[in-house]
């Protein structure tokens, strides 16, 4: 069991205060005197500072800010004012309250925007921001232009008046309304959810003129409301013309000449194992003995790159939209219909074109062979996971050689994993069981088991190896250009975030160095994996890792403990493998890289943003149903866990149906609450209650909001 501490009190912050304090004076002399060039016994006795620890943190500050590139050490000790670029270029986040951040690439602080300097910018757009004030932890900045919007069309909700109408945004981070001129509105109603396209924004105006481009419906309906998400999240949800015709024009016959150019492994028993629900099936295996004992198993991934030609019309949608998007009640394809659930699917019972990586394994389960190529299949049998559950539990007999020494083996590979420091994390999922009309009846929790885990073995070792074969080469095929999929190493800060937090517990972890992180963490989550804040502690250890991203400087993968690592197995609903899929068949066919080092690096910005953007919508369609699961339960009381705190309020998560709502901090009572940055809790003014993450506490549910998709909750007394 992990050691127990006993829980401690709020960490002192006068120090953290202090030297926030100082920073901010030690800026402003240099602001105020940018010609001269100091050390710290100098600022120190500006400042009247006398006693020596204050005056070693003065020091210690100097090199921080130095660092932070606010000053410039000109020879050793001395510092002097470090003259700042006055404008950058990135991608403005709006708060709910209308202020905003600018993320620009590379730069470590983002740059706050208060509300009147936001200019004609709206959340997510690429604007140019001139700073206006330089901060020790901060700097403060104007919106000058606005340089790419975001999104071509804005979904919300109609007010119609007499003479005009606004467009009240379902975005509550969108900062403006839509005026809307009567003959603009092509036949929309009141109270209607409506799609509507900026057509100016005139100078003086505080809201842009805008079109109705089409009316989604009323309020609340699943369509409407998924179109909403969709069109937030800089989603299309219909694909173009064009590229509906070409997939149209697809044939799901295979030429023989084409098999002829191929290794034809149909006759090797293959099988899928997927949800049940599936319908674009991206991979499949192969297992047979050799004739030397040994066993080949095959991945078999769909080949979408015989079917999408580089720069066709479908291609480039493709890379536009990046990924599939999976709501809870439809997906998203990145390719139309015709080729992701029918073309390109690995289907049961029927021929197909895939691109394989093939494994032989000795009687030591070491793989000794590899091979890479263009293949046809033929899938003998689909499996969803809960029936290769069954056999791999001893409920099915049903291929139970084959799946349980898969199974054996996955085994062996994930503790080998494990054993050199991957990440340990059990992934649950929230589901939605649907009814006949289309509402939540059921909340269902997704558990990844061994069935889930033998696909993913599979699927991580093919990825790795492609990615060594491309980024190593051999003696017949040079290293080349590739995008990798990386994840770097955790931010130290993060990470002593998470050990604050922990305390709160009574746990803690002790590492030496970056590499340890993930071993104790691992270590920690074992030890406390039947304990009730397990769930919780196991999101925050994810919330303090690094975000994964495709990049072609290749710096590995930490969470899976990988030097080389890329995504090949999934192209029918990612284009990073689709790109991966079209460098390995250049580099096998001994052909240039079809791809230059600048357009990958466009393309992995460009996926990477995409991935972005299906998380969040994945996020907002689950919020949807979760207050459709409980907008009938409007002041009836659950039990619930803090599962986060910020400046307005905590939010909980009620253990019966797992749905997060938020207790506003003003409508905390008893007392003036106050948000605590420094211990990240909630403490009451007079008398010093506090409220923690993993507390657990009792809520009423006193308001939903369909249209924000917000739960608003109240605390009230247990339930007897």
């Amino acid at each position: 069991m992990a050691k127990k501490k006993h829980r401690k009190g709020p960490r002192k912050s006068g120090k953290n205060k202090l030297k926030n304090v100082l920073k901010d004076g030690i800026l402003h002399y240099f602001e105020n005197n940018p010609d001269h060039t100091i050390d710290y016994k100098q600022i120190s006795n500006t400042l009247s500072i006398n006693d020596s620890e204050t005056r070693k943190l003065v020091h210690k500050i100097l090199g921080e800010l130095a660092a932070q590139h606010l000053l410039k050490e000109v020879v050793r000790g001395k510092f002097r004012y470090n003259n700042p670029e006055k404008e950058f270029e990135g991608t403005i986040d709006f708060t709910a309250r209308g202020a905003a951040y600018l993320v620009v690439e590379d730069r470590e602080n983002d740059i706050f925007i208060q509300p009147k300097h936001t200019g004609k910018a709206l959340n997510g757009d690429r604007v140019k921001v001139k700073i206006i004030k330089r901060g020790a932890n901060r700097d403060e900045g104007k919106v000058i232009d606005v340089i790419e919007r975001d999104k071509k069309f804005y979904v919300g909700v109609l007010q119609v008046n007499e003479r005009f109408a606004f467009l009240i945004p379902d975005n509550q981070r969108m900062n403006v309304d839509f005026f809307i001129s009567k003959e603009k509105l092509n036949g929309a109603q009141n109270g209607q959810k409506a799609l509507v396209r900026i057509t100016d924004w005139p100078e003086g105006a505080d809201s842009p003129f805008a079109e109705v481009v089409e009316v989604l419906g009323m309020p609340g309906t699943n369509d409407a409301e998924m179109i909403s998400i969709l069109v937030d999240n800089g989603i299309d949800f219909r694909f173009p013309q064009e590229v509906i015709a070409q997939a149209e024009e697809t044939s799901i016959e295979l030429d023989e000449k084409e098999i002829a150019k191929r290794l034809d492994l149909r006759d090797v028993f293959t099988f899928t194992i997927d949800p049940a629900d599936a319908k674009d099936f991206d991979d499949a295996l192969s297992y047979r003995i050799l004739e030397n004992g040994n066993k080949e198993i095959g991945v078999h991934i769909a080949d979408v790159s015989h079917y999408v030609t580089m720069g066709s019309p479908m291609d480039a949608e493709a890379l536009k939209r990046s990924n599939s998007v999976y709501l809870v009640d439809r997906v998203i394809p990145m390719l139309p219909e015709q080729l992701s659930n029918i073309a390109c699917s690995l289907r049961p019972n029927e021929d197909k074109y895939s691109f394989s990586a093939i494994f032989e394994f000795d009687d030591k389960d070491k793989v000794v062979r590899q091979w890479f190529g263009k293949t046809v299949i033929h899938s003998d049998r689909r499996f969803t996971y809960e029936q290769a559950q069954e056999v791999i539990e001893g409920k099915s007999e049903e291929l139970a050689e084959i799946i349980r020494d898969l199974d054996r083996i996955a085994k062996i590979y994930r503790k080998q994993r494990l054993k050199h420091g991957a990440m340990n994390i059990e992934s649950e999922e929230i589901r939605f069981r649907l009814n006949d009309v289309g509402q939540p009846e059921e909340v269902v929790i997704k558990v990844s088991k061994d069935a889930h885990k033998l696909i993913e073995e599979f699927m991580l070792l093919a990825n790795r190896h492609v990615a060594e074969f491309i980024g190593k080469g051999d003696k017949d095929h040079p290293a080349t250009p590739c995008i990798y999929r990386t994840h770097d190493k955790p931010d130290m800060g993060k990470i002593e975030t998470f050990k604050l937090f922990i305390e709160k517990f009574g746990y803690d972890i002790t590492f030496s160095n970056e590499n340890d992180i993930s071993r104790s963490i691992n270590k920690l989550l074992n030890d406390i994996r039947y304990e009730n804040e397990y769930s919780i502690i196991q999101t925050m250890a994810i919330r303090s890792m690094a975000k994964a991203n495709y990049e072609t400087t290749n710096i590995g993968h930490y969470g899976l403990a990988f030097e080389y690592y890329t995504h090949f197995t999934s192209p029918i609903r990612r284009y990073a493998d689709l790109v991966v899929h079209r460098i390995l068949h250049a580099m096998l066919e001994k052909r240039p890289n079809p791809y230059g080092l600048p357009t990958l690096n466009e393309i992995g910005k460009q996926t990477s943003r995409m991935e972005r953007k299906a998380v969040e919508a994945e996020r907002d369609s689950t919020k949807y149903f979760q207050v459709q699961f409980v907008k009938d339960h409007v002041g009836e009381t659950f039990e619930g866990i803090v599962n986060g705190i910020t400046d307005f309020g905590m939010f909980v998560e009620m253990k019966e149906n797992r749905c997060e709502g938020l207790v506003p901090m003003d409508s905390i009572p008893g007392d003036r609450y106050y948000f605590d940055a420094d211990t990240y809790r909630i403490v009451g003014a007079r008398h010093g209650e506090e409220f923690n993450i993993g507390d657990d506490i009792w809520v009423r549910i006193k308001e939903v909001d369909t249209r924000r998709r917000t739960i608003d909750l109240e605390l009230t007394d247990p339930v007897d």
